[in-house]
């Protein structure tokens, strides 16, 4: 069974897990920017790793609208964000960025990565220090647990990949 893994990382934790994966699948590794959809002809199980923005996760398109081309392979996905693992972030984000159909086709995992401010773009920084105005600007009791969290990391990076993390990829990869 050929394997692929295919990944977007704005910070490089999506990266590392995407790493991860294909050393303990034997399988090849791309950076999006370097894959096209005819590139994923030879290949039996496909698994793309994206970080999450604002929910959505990034480049996943290149599966959602090719899913008509990869019916009959093994496809994985994977999001990862700094909120702790919970079924309801799991539940959002795979019910934001899968229809219900795609779901019957793509397995989803999602990755507990991390947040670090300094590695973000220009654009993504600005966006960043909205989203942190707007948490402040709120009554305490108002704040969700994630927004606490969010604030306390804001100005000091944090990384809570964990390989064991993965397990349940490679074992569903491997079933």
């Amino acid at each position: 069974m050929k394997t692929i893994v295919i990944y977007k990382s704005k910070t490089g934790f999506t990266k590392k897990y995407a790493e991860w994966i294909a050393e303990e699948l034997s399988a090849d590794i791309f950076n999006i920017s370097k894959v096209n959809i005819n590139m994923l002809d030879k290949y039996d199980t496909i698994i793309y790793g994206g970080s999450l923005y604002a929910v959505g996760i990034i480049g996943v398109n290149l599966i959602t609208k090719n899913i008509n081309k990869l019916k009959g392979k093994k496809i994985v996905a994977f999001a990862t964000g700094a909120s702790p693992l919970r079924d309801e972030v799991i539940n959002e984000v795979r019910d934001k960025n899968f229809t219900t159909e795609q779901q019957k086709y793509i397995k989803f995992f999602y990755l507990r990565g991390g947040f670090n401010y300094n590695k973000l773009n220009l654009f993504d920084k600005f966006l960043m220090t909205l989203l942190k105005l707007k948490i402040k600007n709120k009554k305490k009791e108002e704040l969700s647990s994630d927004e606490i969290g969010m604030l306390a990391v804001y100005n000091r990076p944090v990384d809570f990949t964990d390989k064991k993390n993965i397990d349940k990829i490679i074992t569903y990869v491997n079933s």
